[in-house]
């Protein structure tokens, strides 16, 4: 295959930004109210991803594993405060529980690819080691804000519930149980949703973007197979441990539910 790629022009830019206004011209016909959101939003996707390119090619061209393991330690930092920024009901030690299970979530599934399945040599390749764990960690967002939104709803809505679990003798983690149970459905909800209309219903953005970089389709076919299985377990793993740790936040160390 022509592995040259197209590039595109600053005026192809302008001419596909366009379409950004005619939203925001849509969203003002019918007064939603978004026009200065798709806005801003548009300018921030542009001024960052322009940061980030010329960020990457530095690293790239700079071939050490320190400035690669900063720019994990700074998305990790920025995926924990977005999260938080999402949950409006924050569990008690959110931010440790959650900084925790993206760490150790996230990380350990991208290693397990990046060492165990690719076997990238070096093991900070940035080429491959950057993007992927921005695919894992992008994706496990989505499940740790489901898993910590719907597992504080659930505490919420099942209160009586639990307490009365507790009064007749059922343990802490019994009576949690069903509210942990249904945020961990509700946070892989999105993921297996992807996974079942993969290649019928949409092409997804890695497989098409390795096609259009010259890549053999059943090459990125294969490599988008793995990346999805490999994010699906990431966003099982991190929301296991979010709602593993999490739940117990809720209750005292008198084994009795937290006022809130």
């Amino acid at each position: 295959m022509n592995p040259t790629i197209i590039d595109l022009s600053l005026w192809d830019l302008v001419t596909v930004y366009s379409l950004l206004l005619m939203s925001i011209g849509l969203a003002h016909i019918l007064r939603a109210g978004q026009g200065r959101d798709i806005f801003w939003s548009g300018l921030r996707m542009f001024v960052q991803l322009m940061i980030v390119g010329y960020l990457l090619h530095l690293v790239f061209a700079l071939e050490s594993a320190l400035p690669v393991l900063l720019i994990l330690v700074v998305m990790t930092g920025f995926a924990v405060q977005t999260i938080g920024a999402r949950v409006e009901t924050k569990m008690p030690n959110f931010y440790r529980v959650v900084g925790a299970a993206i760490l150790f979530g996230c990380g350990g599934m991208t290693f397990f690819f990046c060492t165990l399945v690719i076997g990238l040599e070096p093991w900070y390749d940035p080429r491959y080691l950057i993007p992927l764990a921005g695919m894992v960690i992008g994706n496990s967002m989505t499940g740790a804000s489901l898993a910590a939104e719907r597992l504080a709803a659930e505490f919420r809505e099942r209160r009586e519930e639990i307490e009365t679990a507790l009064c007749l003798g059922s343990s802490v983690k019994l009576a949690a149980e069903p509210a942990v149970s249904s945020a961990f459905r509700a946070a892989l909800i999105p993921s297996v949703n992807a996974m079942a209309a993969m290649g019928l219903v949409f092409l997804p953005g890695m497989m098409t973007g390795q096609i259009l970089s010259g890549t053999e389709p059943l090459i990125a076919v294969k490599y988008q197979i793995a990346i999805m299985c490999v994010i699906t377990g990431s966003v099982a793993l991190t929301t296991f441990m979010i709602l593993r740790f999490g739940y117990r936040s809720y209750f005292t160390s008198y084994q009795s539910l937290r006022d809130h």
